[in-house]
């Protein structure tokens, strides 16, 4: 057992896509910060798995905290993603009635965007429906449009958080759940991996196990309980098919099934909404792809005749409320952050920005930092040029035009930045986020032992290692961002 030599100010568990846009806020301010994560990366839960749509709020229940945050956070992430390297792609999306039903809903949906201050919805009829959508399955009735619905990279935005986060002195400690906590009068000791981390005020961002955190701290408020949401990813062949996010008409339960291009050139179909009690089971199931392929079938049938590059399954953090669970102790000096679901992405900066007004009124002094660091990240969007692409770049680095992985056309250039970088790919899955290594149609078939034997060179680990077949070296201490 060992303890840190720090006492932090504030001490972030959980490293998803919430929890380090927490710490990138936090990191603007005079403060000293870690960010905990069970896991070995970033971003590598919940945040990795969802339909990457940035979304207005339209049709979030009006007067929630969720409406109010996933608006803001709208506005906040368009904002910054151009600056910080963050893939985002503005199409629009057009919610689509089958029948009667939806359509007589639309009206209402509209009602309910207007009171979350979304005002730009726009009534389509079937003619004018299939003009924009032409490979659209038959009998639609009619639609609306949410023009400002965006697609956005899940892998580079909470690992722009992250870098910039760290790059402003906050550190970072990996493969460290927290299994206990010791609330003090000056300060909380969190046991996390054999190591006592002392800090004085506890941001609870843990996602999946938001509650048992919560619990830790004597609080039983809410219940996380897994929403699993099974997805299909087409081809890029795919891609002209669809010109917009094609929603369906929300249920009080889920958003529903949705067609959708992605920003890595992709079609996505998905997602289930399953709750289930296993926050591991992230294995999809024949029933699952069984009820998508039937639903793809009716909303883009041309879509079927497409090859499938993979399937994916992610647990969203439900709980039994309708609306966030975010909750200030401040005789704890404790913040708890649950039923962050499928809107966290959105909503992830103006999250941020509540919690640490919130720290604030608790008494945490905010001073900022005069030379706060900005960030920039290596663009993994289709839309963007590539180092492939620039012959500038390949002069520069011959290693930009020395492709690795033909089918995401991803450099050895590109390799090796992602395991040198402040937040560096320690596995396949961190390289998969940070490069799309892999991730294409063969899925790694060919070029997977010449990515792998790179990727162990540059991250000064064996093969072995990377692949899980024997023991890495001990992670990091706290320090490890400084």
């Amino acid at each position: 057992m060992t303890t840190s030599t720090v006492t932090y100010d504030v001490a972030i568990i959980g490293a998803g896509v919430v929890g380090s846009a927490i710490a990138r806020e936090l990191s603007q301010y005079r403060l000293r910060c870690i960010l905990l994560d069970a896991a070995g990366d970033v971003g590598a839960g919940t945040s990795k798995a969802n339909t990457a749509i940035l979304h207005t709020g339209f049709d979030a229940k009006p007067g929630t905290l969720e409406s109010q945050l996933v608006r803001r956070g709208h506005a906040l992430l368009s904002a910054y993603g151009p600056q910080a390297g963050i893939p985002i792609e503005r199409i629009g999306a057009v919610l689509i009635a089958w029948d009667a039903e939806q359509l007589a809903a639309l009206a209402n949906i509209e009602v309910t965007a207007a009171r979350n201050g979304y005002a730009a919805t726009q009534p389509v009829d079937a003619a004018e429906l299939y003009r924009d959508e032409p490979h659209l399955g038959p009998g639609a009735l009619g639609g609306l449009r949410i023009p400002d619905e965006s697609l956005v990279c899940p892998f580079t935005t909470p690992l722009a958080y992250a870098t910039q986060a760290v790059g402003n002195g906050v550190d970072l400690r990996l493969d460290s759940p927290v299994e206990a906590v010791q609330v003090a009068s000056d300060a909380t000791a969190l046991l996390a991996s054999g190591t006592t981390i002392r800090t004085r005020h506890v941001v609870n961002a843990a996602g999946l196990f938001a509650d048992a955190i919560d619990r830790l701290f004597g609080h039983a408020s809410f219940t996380v309980t897994p929403r699993r949401g099974e997805l299909v990813v087409f081809d890029k062949l795919a891609r002209p098919l669809v010109n917009h996010i094609l929603l369906p008409v929300p249920t009080k339960l889920t958003k529903g099934v949705l067609v959708s291009p992605t920003v890595f050139g992709n079609v996505v179909l998905g997602p289930t909404a399953e709750d289930i009690p296993d926050k591991s089971a992230t294995a999809s199931t024949a029933a699952g792809l069984a009820s998508l392929f039937e639903k793809g079938r009716h909303i883009l049938p041309a879509l079927m005749a497409e090859e499938v590059t993979s399937v994916y399954v992610g647990l969203r953090a439900a709980t039994e409320h309708v609306d966030y669970q975010i909750a200030f102790h401040p005789a704890q000096r404790y913040v708890g952050v649950g039923g962050i679901r499928s809107t966290g992405l959105t909503a992830s900066m103006a999250i941020a920005e509540y919690v640490v007004e919130g720290l604030r009124d608790g008494g945490l002094v905010l001073q900022p930092k005069p030379d706060f660091r900005t960030v920039r990240m290596p663009n993994i969007g289709e839309s963007w040029p590539r180092p492939y692409q620039s012959a500038a770049m390949i002069a520069a680095d011959p290693d930009c035009g020395r492709i690795v992985c033909h089918c995401e056309r991803v450099t050895r250039a590109e390799i090796l930045a992602a395991a040198r970088a402040t937040v560096p790919a320690r596995s396949l899955d961190g390289l998969r986020r940070r490069t799309r290594a892999l991730l294409g149609r063969c899925q790694g078939f060919y070029c997977s032992a010449a990515v792998t034997a790179l990727l162990a060179e540059a991250s000064h680990q064996s093969v072995a290692q990377l692949l899980g077949l024997e023991s890495a070296a001990p992670s990091a201490p706290p320090g490890v961002g400084r």
